[in-house]
């Protein structure tokens, strides 16, 4: 499986050019791409990049007079088995007619990988007409004959390719793995978490899946046979019934990412609300009457009550987008601390996890009759975790981050309040 990380290229007003924030602040994203990593042969992965039609932006200022978006896509392959050694590159420059492009437009691009191996792919799209860049890394590794890479999936009635493993009920797919060509499938079905993790100041252990799935049923494999996914859970597909590695396929439920009905709008509330608040909202008989009320109760009013949901529930939104792995975005711990202090002021990456900063008041310090301001911030490291089902799976840190002020956090927007660290007013 391959894990996606986004980012739009800005510019910045300090030298730290290690510092990566931008690849989770959706004000600075022009594009959404979908991006997925297939194992051509013994020594080419193809990459393909799909922008959706609305993304591109068209013009007929051109010597033609036709509707065009011009694109220029280019990526830098890094061997981590090397140390990050430069593997292979690649670069393309597309004039796409806007009548070419129904719904997705999509770049392949093949790249030299070998198995055994552990990559990173830098890529950059750009918009030459725009001139804005967005720019994604993609991690994924070649661990052989049995790695979900193998795979690919396309609609069963268009037989368009489809790059996303996420799939809702009713939506049927063709699985195709042509390098095996199994007899049979084995499907392992898993059921979902839907446990919140715990504060960040509490250290327990994470919410993890049970280690044996809840079913196993044998499938004989066919690449027309239509295959749909009923019920919300982790679904592994592979060609032996001993071996736990292989295609996998979620379903986050009828509206993920994004929250559109009071039954998925309610259970983030967890993080805000109390237990006998969530016990209320769940068994309500009206829950978009309890959840309105809810909200209401955090301000007192209805214009602030709506500018209160509106950025918690982009927050959550993006960080299903952002972080959803064998769990929906929300329920990670990067999803808990994005929804609760917002995107982070900094961000340090590398191949062990992730390092998030939020910037605290300034301190102020004076040497003789000068005075000088130093930026401090609070930090949550987050430590990236191996498993089957995702290469997007990161833990937090929790004895690393003593005081996180989540219990000023939570108050805050109780109260009807976007918490800001920055704000002195808000650590009172």
């Amino acid at each position: 499986m391959a894990l996606l990380t986004l980012s739009c290229s800005v510019t910045k007003n300090t030298a730290d050019t290690k510092d990566m924030s931008y690849i989770y602040n959706p004000s600075k994203n022009i594009f959404t791409p979908y991006i997925s990593v297939y194992n051509q042969d013994a020594e080419t992965s193809l990459l393909s990049i799909g922008v959706l039609k609305g993304d591109l932006y068209f013009t007929e200022a051109n010597p033609e007079g036709i509707s065009k978006a011009s694109v220029l896509v280019s990526v830098r392959l890094f061997d981590n088995t090397l140390d990050g050694a430069l593997a292979d590159t690649a670069r393309y420059k597309n004039d796409i007619p806007q009548a070419d492009v129904s719904g997705l437009y999509v770049f392949s691009i093949p790249l030299k990988t070998y198995e055994g191996k552990s990559y990173t792919a830098e890529v950059k799209v750009i918009d030459l007409i725009r001139q804005r860049t967005l720019q994604a890394f993609v991690d994924f590794d070649r661990t052989g004959k049995y790695s979900g890479l193998n795979y690919r999936i396309r609609d069963h009635f268009t037989k368009k390719e489809i790059y996303s493993h996420v799939m809702k009920r009713d939506e049927y797919i063709n699985v195709l793995c042509p390098s095996l060509q199994p007899d049979t499938l084995w499907l392992f079905y898993y059921k979902p978490v839907t446990e919140k993790p715990p504060a960040p100041s509490t250290i327990l252990p994470e919410v993890t899946l049970a280690p044996d799935p809840e079913r196993i049923v044998p499938i004989p494999y066919s690449d027309t046979l239509p295959m749909m996914f009923p019920a919300e859970g982790i679904y592994l597909l592979s060609p032996d019934s001993l071996i736990r590695e292989g295609l996998v396929i979620f379903n986050f439920g009828p509206d993920h990412p994004s929250m559109t009905s009071p039954e998925t709008m309610i259970p983030p509330l967890a993080y805000i609300a109390t237990p006998e608040e969530m016990d209320t909202l769940l068994t309500a008989e009206k829950p978009k009457l309890a959840l309105d009320n809810f909200w209401l109760q955090r301000t007192g009013s209805i214009e602030r009550s709506k500018e209160l949901i509106r950025i918690y529930y982009n927050r959550t939104l993006f960080s299903n987008y952002y972080f959803s792995s064998y769990k929906a975005g929300w329920l990670t711990d990067r999803g808990m601390i994005y929804i609760m202090y917002g995107p982070p002021d900094k961000v340090y990456k590398n191949v062990e996890g992730e390092s998030w900063g939020y910037k605290r008041p300034p301190v102020k310090s004076r040497w003789g009759s000068r005075y000088t301001f130093e930026d401090q911030y609070l930090w949550f490291n987050f430590r990236k975790e191996k498993n089957i089902f995702s290469e997007n799976d990161f833990v937090l840190n929790r004895a690393g981050t003593p005081v996180s002020y989540w219990d000023i956090a939570v108050a805050r927007w109780r109260e009807g309040k976007v918490f800001r660290l920055d704000n002195p007013e808000e650590l009172q």
